[in-house]
């Protein structure tokens, strides 16, 4: 027995169909459909909703939720709230995730700003290129635009 779906108005016509016809004909019919941040895994999206109901929490170093963050602070909250675990500091949570081109990343993913080899900011990618993060002491949560290209992106798994 197939799961039964309703379809969305775009597909109003067919009435119902399995899930499996349902994804076939979406991305058949009208590619490009789905949005970043439904193409993003479910964790990745719920841990960018913490990090930006985080919003104007202030910085403090070595901090790590709930109401003071630093950088990779911030991301470590946001992804045990969504259910993952990542090491503590921007550089291992870098070394942790499945490295991703410029061009392949989602809402969720990690940006990472480098200097040669070493990380030394991590933020949560928003999309329309910005991120969701804990930038300095004096400073708290926001949503910014990223400001360098020396950065690298991350998919957390």
């Amino acid at each position: 027995m197939s799961a039964q779906v309703h379809v969305p108005s775009l597909f109003a016509r067919v009435g119902t169909a399995s899930a499996l016809t349902l994804a076939v004909t979406s991305s058949m019919l009208a590619p490009g459909l789905v949005s970043d941040a439904e193409a993003a895994t479910a964790h990745s999206t719920k841990a960018l909703k913490v990090a930006a109901s985080k919003k104007g929490a202030p910085y403090r170093y070595g901090a790590a939720g709930p109401s003071r963050f630093d950088c990779s602070g911030l991301t470590l909250y946001s992804f045990k709230k969504a259910g993952k675990k990542l090491p503590r500091t921007a550089q291992q949570q870098y070394n942790k995730t499945r490295h991703i081109a410029k061009s392949q990343r989602k809402r969720g993913d990690l940006v990472f700003f480098h200097s040669g080899r070493s990380v030394y900011h991590v933020g949560i990618y928003a999309g329309s290129g910005k991120i969701w993060h804990s930038p300095k002491s004096g400073d708290v949560v926001r949503l910014a635009k990223i400001w360098s290209k020396s950065v690298w992106y991350g998919r957390v798994r």
